[in-house]
């Protein structure tokens, strides 16, 4: 598929999810979405499983506005959830998939001072993104609406002052490429990240990679598990400065009141994230879905 081509169907997806979440009586039917964003409804159905691995009528399903109730009413300590994956305990969630690497505290102070980090604009499935890597890992990745191509990268220079920025399209395409598998495919074990940030910003993103796909959590939730009940603020502020957006599920953080609480990449793209997990985690929902759809 080409850049293009990404690009289109996510618009028309984030599109047809904003549609969704302001039909607060019934769920539209598939055609009523598929005139919305323009298409016939043979050929939004086609984007959409081409776009997303699964079909629209289980995405009629999956609501946002129900799924983070639901989500939020179903939701159990992270620990729970790390002990009943049958791992060795807290910690080892996250190794499944991302193998998370921290800066030592003598590389924090130098801000990446003789390190060089290449890094290229690539499409995904959720927009246009900026990935950047380090010999260890992706150390950035930040998407580039609402912002735009160089805020972003002023970004990616103030967090590593002290770094080398080089543009490499072709030496970051495969670091995108493992960030995002094709629909439908799998993602690869030991996905690797290379991150920098305070001890207790630290704390908070190991905690983020322990909330399985189609699960959601509180900041207040993240403040328990890491041991500071009363730091809700402080959660949200490093959950707001996570670098590697999506590969750090800051996206599953949402507020106690059930609403989805901010993000920096827009809430729509957090509500189409959410939506995709949600759909995507929960195959006994695809008897409902067909006959509600």
């Amino acid at each position: 598929m080409s850049p293009e081509q990404l690009q289109t169907d996510y618009a028309r997806i984030e599109k047809a999810i904003r549609f969704l979440d302001r039909a607060h009586a019934r769920p539209p039917a598939l055609a009523d979405v598929a005139e919305y964003v323009g298409l016939s409804e043979a050929h939004f159905q086609r984007l959409f499983t081409r776009w997303a691995g699964i079909s629209p009528k289980r995405f009629l399903q999956h609501r946002t506005a129900e799924v983070v109730k639901r989500l939020l009413r179903d939701r159990r300590p992270l620990l729970d959830v790390t002990y009943e994956a049958g791992l060795s305990g807290p910690g080892r969630l996250h190794d499944l998939i991302v193998n998370a690497e921290a800066v030592t505290p003598g590389e924090y102070q130098r801000a990446g001072a003789g390190l060089v980090i290449r890094h290229g604009f690539h499409p995904t499935p959720f927009g246009d993104c900026l990935v950047a890597v380090t010999p260890r890992g992706i150390c950035h990745l930040a998407f580039t609406e609402p912002v735009s191509r160089r805020a972003a990268l002023a970004r990616l220079a103030h967090e590593w002052s002290g770094a080398t920025l080089v543009a490499d399209q072709a030496g970051t395409r495969a670091a995108a490429a493992k960030a995002f598998p094709a629909p439908g495919v799998a993602p690869t074990p030991g996905l690797a990240i290379h991150v920098k940030g305070t001890n207790f910003q630290l704390r908070v993103w190991r905690a983020l990679l322990e909330i399985p796909p189609g699960s959601v959590t509180t900041y207040g939730g993240i403040a328990a598990v890491i041991g500071e009940p009363k730091a809700s603020r402080a959660v949200g502020t490093a959950v707001g400065a996570n670098p590697v957006s999506y590969l750090i599920p800051c996206h599953r953080v949402i507020r106690a009141t059930g609403e989805l609480g901010g993000y920096a990449w827009g809430p729509d793209r957090k509500r189409v994230m959410l939506t995709i997990e949600t759909a995507a985690a929960r195959p006994a929902d695809a008897g409902a879905a067909s006959s509600a759809a």
